[in-house]
């Protein structure tokens, strides 16, 4: 199942320090800024080639996920780095979440994805799991696959990653050793469902319906359109998106949160610019939870009224009190949109 995932001769972009071909990444700041330093993003000055490969013949929109109209996928952090956490949680999404969103998290110690799956998949949910480039070669990526392939998960999200801080343990060395749309062009022979992620919002804004089309041609059916979007822009980039030739179906991040600590911990993420005004409403509400589950389904609704998108990403740890707490707030908001 092995494939050269990249066309002709290409080069990483000279400056970019993740090493991209097919950049640029969601996390470019201000200004045009790396996500990493004050150098300029190399992919601002000059775009990024375009993949000119379709993926091989296929289902366009896999049905991997069986929901009851709108999709709900949920992300699924356990608390702590050990089989019970995991498999206790895991409990707590069985026939409410239509999928279970496993993440990429770059400041602390996680068990791996593949054995979240096997987890989740043992406890009712259907697992759909980040592949991010940051600390694992092609060849490990590689062999992740090939398990994927087998273990029936929902489907894979292939990402390039998120830099890690200086101060985020220091020490460890980044791999990059591919892009997210060379990962996928590598997860569609496989024959599993891949969705990717883009951030309409972050500079440079015109390359992004082109590189979403890039991410179609090289095999994804899903796209995930990241925190910090509101309604109106998500349609805009949908529009722009298909017309130049993206054929995905999108799903759109809704930000959960019902505290400071937990929106300031997406307003972390690079990339990621939360409404000021909505944080403040809800962190300084009589009850802050019941005030985040009310914004969270009003963003969900907003989100869902645009032609294009076809399922919603609860994101976020929702509570800073604990993982438990944080999937009962998704629950809640679930129910209500049901």
């Amino acid at each position: 199942m092995t494939m050269s995932v990249e066309p002709g001769e290409l080069s990483r972009r000279d400056g970019c320090p993740k090493r991209m071909v097919f950049g640029p990444c969601g996390g470019v700041r201000v200004g045009g800024r790396c996500e990493i330093d004050e150098r300029p993003c190399p992919f601002i000055a000059a775009a990024a080639p375009h993949w000119h490969e379709a993926a091989e013949d296929g289902p366009a929109h896999p049905d991997s996920v069986p929901g009851r109209g709108p999709l709900i996928f949920s992300d699924f952090r356990p608390a702590e780095p050990t089989f019970a956490s995991a498999r206790a949680l895991a409990r707590r999404y069985d026939g409410w979440s239509d999928a279970v969103l496993l993440g990429d998290h770059h400041e602390r110690v996680d068990l791996p994805n593949v054995t979240l799956a096997a987890i989740t998949l043992d406890e009712g949910c259907a697992p759909w799991v980040t592949l991010s480039c940051r600390d694992r070669n092609r060849v490990a990526l590689e062999a992740d696959l090939a398990v994927y392939a087998q273990m029936d998960v929902a489907g894979v999200h292939c990402v390039t990653g998120d830099a890690r801080a200086p101060h985020i343990r220091p020490g460890s060395t980044p791999v990059f050793d591919l892009d997210s749309v060379r990962l996928t062009a590598m997860a569609r022979t496989f024959g599993l469902t891949i969705s990717v992620a883009e951030s309409p919002l972050v500079e440079p804004t015109d390359q992004r319906p082109l590189r979403t089309a890039d991410k179609h041609r090289a095999g994804a059916s899903w796209c995930f359109i990241n925190l910090g979007t509101d309604a109106e822009h998500i349609a805009l980039f949908i529009s722009a998106a298909r017309r130049c030739g993206a054929a995905l179906r999108f799903a759109a991040c809704v930000a959960v949160f019902t505290d400071r600590d937990s929106a300031q911990r997406l307003g972390r993420l690079p990339g990621v610019t939360l409404n000021a005004d909505a944080t403040a409403t809800v962190v300084g509400s009589a009850d802050p939870v019941a005030a985040g589950i009310d914004r969270a389904v009003a963003q969900a609704h907003r989100f869902l009224a645009v032609d294009g998108v076809d399922a919603i990403n609860l994101s976020g740890p929702a509570s800073a009190a604990s993982a438990v707490d944080g999937v009962a707030v998704m629950q809640a908001v679930v129910e209500r949109l049901r």
